[in-house]
């Protein structure tokens, strides 16, 4: 069971005041969001404050790194990205300072052959699997059991249709006897509820600005730190991390 930050996704700047969108922001905000018990980052490294890109990979990574020695380091590789599954592939296999992990949906068409050149590169895999049809799609492929972890990200805003479907999710995994860890994770109205349900569970999961801007109780959070620092005391609450 670990918590994980995920400091800005593909989040507007205007989102949050204190959304990091460069280098030195994010490798300041995960600084803080490790000290504040947060075991792993992910973040989305920015071109422009307005822009994500793979190509920015190799410079943020540098700059989290430094400040956040040790901790392991996470990216997306989503398809919006770069809007082309060859740029996709050619900005990938071109970083030269390369994450601890990246995610790869499994909606996407392309997910395959990224799993597959991230393995080639030796950068660990985060499967993620937003319905049961990834989910399915998932436990078909021939080194399924290759991967770091399995993502399970809802992003249904009704609290029991999101739990079924992770619940929906899982059972396909138990029933291909898939042995990876599971991190599960909402968005905004979902956000918290997921994150208990992980905590019941006994789930690795994470919270950050890319899922949501607000605390259980409805206030707006100060930042990434101010969030991480709650899923960490609800954790402990009954001994958890």
């Amino acid at each position: 069971m670990i918590i994980q930050a995920c400091l800005n996704g593909a989040r507007p700047k205007g989102f949050h005041p204190s959304l990091p969108l460069t280098a030195e922001d994010m490798a300041r905000d995960g600084a803080a969001c490790v000290s504040a018990g947060a075991a792993e980052l992910h973040f989305h490294p920015r071109v422009t404050p307005d822009r994500e890109g793979l190509a920015a990979v190799d410079e943020t990574i540098l700059a989290v790194r430094k400040a956040c020695p040790g901790t392991l380091l996470g990216v997306s590789t989503g398809a919006w990205i770069e809007g082309d599954e060859h740029e996709t592939r050619s900005r990938i296999a071109a970083w030269r300072h390369p994450p601890d992990y990246a995610s790869v949906n499994l909606a996407e068409s392309d997910a395959p052959a990224i799993m597959e050149l991230l393995r080639q590169r030796h950068i660990g895999i985060e499967a993620g699997l937003a319905t049961a049809a990834d989910a399915e799609r998932f436990v078909r492929l021939r080194n399924r059991d290759g991967v770091l972890r399995v993502l399970v990200e809802i992003e249904e805003q009704d609290f029991p249709s999101a739990r079924r479907a992770a619940e929906d999710i899982v059972a396909i995994l138990e029933r291909s006897d898939i042995g990876r860890p599971v991190l599960l994770h909402g968005l905004d109205a979902t956000m918290w509820p997921l994150l208990e349900l992980a905590r019941r569970r006994r789930w690795s999961t994470r919270i950050g600005l890319e899922d949501g801007r607000f605390l259980g109780d409805g206030s707006v959070a100060r930042d990434n730190p101010h969030l991480v620092a709650e899923a960490v005391r609800l954790f402990r609450r009954d001994g958890g991390t």
